[in-house]
């Protein structure tokens, strides 16, 4: 697909997807709830947003698509959003962020898949603005982790609907963490069954392998690696719409964080580990190929030595006219060769 790239020398503020070049119509749902009441539903026009929003309940409207920036700009004028944020919105190489604008919270997050098939890691932007009352999502594409979280709002289970938006706001960042886990086993299977390949076939495919883990190591640790700052910083905020019992629930995420950067640093040592145990692995079966090879040349010196000095047909050679000259020479080569083969075998060179 097309990839439109970001334009140099336009004015802060200016909204340009840098994404790849989409005709899909973008999907604009919101849910909107307290203790007692639940409202769900689809927002067909984007200037209306903000009329989804009451003062008594938390208001969660999601985007999937902002590759229509006209329509993202509706959208974030309805809540008054700071033209750089809307900027951020639709540029989706950022990297995780957390930036205080007041009356409003705006962070960065990326939302992985495993592609099992091509060993890579796909990455999304989803922006998560949220304040009194309210949370924006937006994502590059229809789908993601959040099925769970709508499910208990939808069936009031747990705590979620009585809480204010600041804990769907950890809900929701502790359910993309949590699918962090789900790559790292993945990730953790495919390694194992590497280290089981090397040890009995390797072959340059289990190289291309280890160099496709490399890189999912490396997509995955680039995406989690800034969460840490984020979350601390997230926890430690004091304002009217975070609340504190939040601030405990943060402290859980971050050990998760802490706990998947620790995951990724040790994967990352075990494929340095694989590499070398290729090189290695390698470098022992062409020595072994040599080893050979070096033992048939050394066994046959001496043979084309005897048979280099009888192939002179000097006349007055004395075995040349010996009865028993032929099967002399073959057998004293004979002899030679069974003498070095038993020598290498007693030195265990093969």
């Amino acid at each position: 697909m097309k990839v439109i790239k970001q334009k140099s020398g336009l004015p802060p503020g200016t909204m340009v997807y840098t994404g790849e070049e989409k005709t899909e119509k973008i999907k604009i749902s919101y849910m909107d709830y307290n203790d007692g009441n639940f409202n769900e539903g689809l927002i067909e026009n984007p200037d209306a947003c903000r009329k989804y929003t009451k003062p008594d309940t938390v208001s969660w409207i999601n985007v999937d698509g902002i590759h229509r920036t006209e329509i993202i700009e509706k959208i974030a004028t309805c809540f008054g959003l700071h033209p750089l944020i809307m900027e951020d919105l639709v540029n989706i190489r950022q990297r995780p962020k957390l930036e205080d604008y007041g009356d409003y919270i705006y962070l960065v997050l990326r939302m992985l898949e495993f592609n099992e098939k091509d060993d890579e890691i796909l990455s999304e932007q989803v922006s998560i603005i949220f304040g009194e009352g309210f949370v924006l999502s937006f994502q590059e594409n229809e789908g993601d982790v959040f099925d769970i979280i709508r499910e208990r709002i939808r069936s009031n289970k747990g705590k979620i609907r009585r809480m204010t938006s600041d804990y769907l706001v950890y809900s929701l960042i502790d359910s993309i963490i949590d699918n962090y886990f789900l790559i790292l086993e993945k990730l953790s299977d495919k390694i194992e069954d590497l280290e089981e390949e090397l040890l009995t076939n390797p072959s340059p495919e289990t190289l291309l392998k280890i160099h496709q883990m490399k890189g999912a190591i490396i997509e995955l640790r680039r995406s989690v690696w800034p969460l840490r700052e984020l979350i601390s910083n997230f926890q430690k905020m004091e304002k009217k719409n975070f609340s504190k019992d939040t601030a405990f629930y943060l402290r859980d995420v971050f050990d998760h964080t802490i706990q998947i950067i620790d995951t990724i640093e040790t994967l990352r040592d075990i494929l340095a580990g694989l590499t070398d145990i290729y090189l290695s692995t390698v470098s022992n079966r062409m020595n072994e190929v040599m080893k050979i090879l070096t033992i048939i040349a050394t066994i046959f010196i001496p043979l084309t030595f005897i048979v280099g000095v009888y192939g002179m047909n000097f006349k007055y050679m004395p075995e040349l006219g010996w009865e028993y000259g032929y099967p002399m020479t073959w057998g004293i080569m004979i002899a030679v060769f069974l003498i070095m083969v038993l020598y290498f075998k007693r030195k265990k060179w093969f």
